[in-house]
């Protein structure tokens, strides 16, 4: 095996340390924008659903500056964010090179793109079961936490694995302007030395980080559909908005 790798990959072996390296530097920019990305654009989804017109908080100043920022983010290239970002990067990371200085522009690139994917889930649960669960006399609060993220659980995986195979790519960009990683990796020695070698290194590299990124997200999709995200139209609600009153509640036997 090794005399093959030799042979066929002779780059790889030799820079197999800085490949390695630049592998974890390429977790470390996911984990540390991805966790952030989630956050907010979970935050801010869940925001424009509930503040767009006929929403449970229905807001129209908050929902017009939300959604214009939203959009705005989301129309400018990467490439050119990042370097838009440069001096608000050097002022809250001290830098703008290296992993630590390409974590803010991806969560910039990531959120905006996260919130969409968010609201599109949200957008898709059944509004009768918003509309009982206010008959019920639920608050917003409630409906929020209860109905639509609860029963919008699997299409919030599916957000959140098609954002983190995003953030794949958005990472081996960074690294075309010095973020580092995987992408850095590729550039300085598969383009600009022509080792071919390590080119296709790195590309079944992220090609398996893909996959495994993809069917993790699959599986839990299933996990959560199977044990009842989906259920019949109104048999969740009695159970979650249980709310026991009068004679024959089971708090007054």
């Amino acid at each position: 095996m090794a005399e093959w790798l030799q042979q066929f990959a002779p780059n790889v072996v030799e820079k197999f340390p800085e490949l390695i390296e630049s592998f974890w530097q390429t977790l470390v920019m996911m984990g540390g924008s991805g966790v952030i990305s989630f956050f907010f654009g979970l935050l801010f989804g869940v925001a424009l659903i509930v503040t767009r017109p006929g929403g449970v908080l229905q807001n129209g100043l908050v929902y017009g500056l939300l959604d214009k920022a939203v959009n705005f983010f989301r129309s400018i290239p990467f490439i050119i964010l990042i370097a838009a970002l440069i001096p608000l990067t050097r002022l809250v990371s001290g830098t703008a090179i290296g992993t630590r200085g390409a974590i803010l522009p991806l969560v910039f690139g990531t959120v905006p793109f996260f919130t969409r994917q968010v609201e599109s889930a949200l957008a898709e649960l059944d509004h009768g079961l918003i509309e009982a669960a206010q008959s019920m006399g639920s608050s917003p609060w409630e409906i929020i936490f209860r109905v639509y993220l609860r029963e919008s659980i699997p299409g919030i995986v599916r957000a959140t694995t098609i954002t983190v195979i995003s953030l794949i790519g958005l990472t081996a960009m960074a690294g075309v302007v010095g973020g580092g990683g995987l992408g850095d990796f590729a550039i300085r020695y598969g383009h600009q030395r022509n080792q071919v070698d390590i080119t296709f290194a790195t590309v079944i590299i992220i090609l398996a980080m893909v996959s495994l990124f993809q069917g993790l997200g699959n599986l839990i999709i299933r996990r959560t559909s199977h044990s009842g995200a989906h259920p019949v139209k109104g048999s969740l609600l009695p159970f979650v908005f249980h709310r026991p009153v009068g004679p024959f509640s089971s708090s007054a036997k």
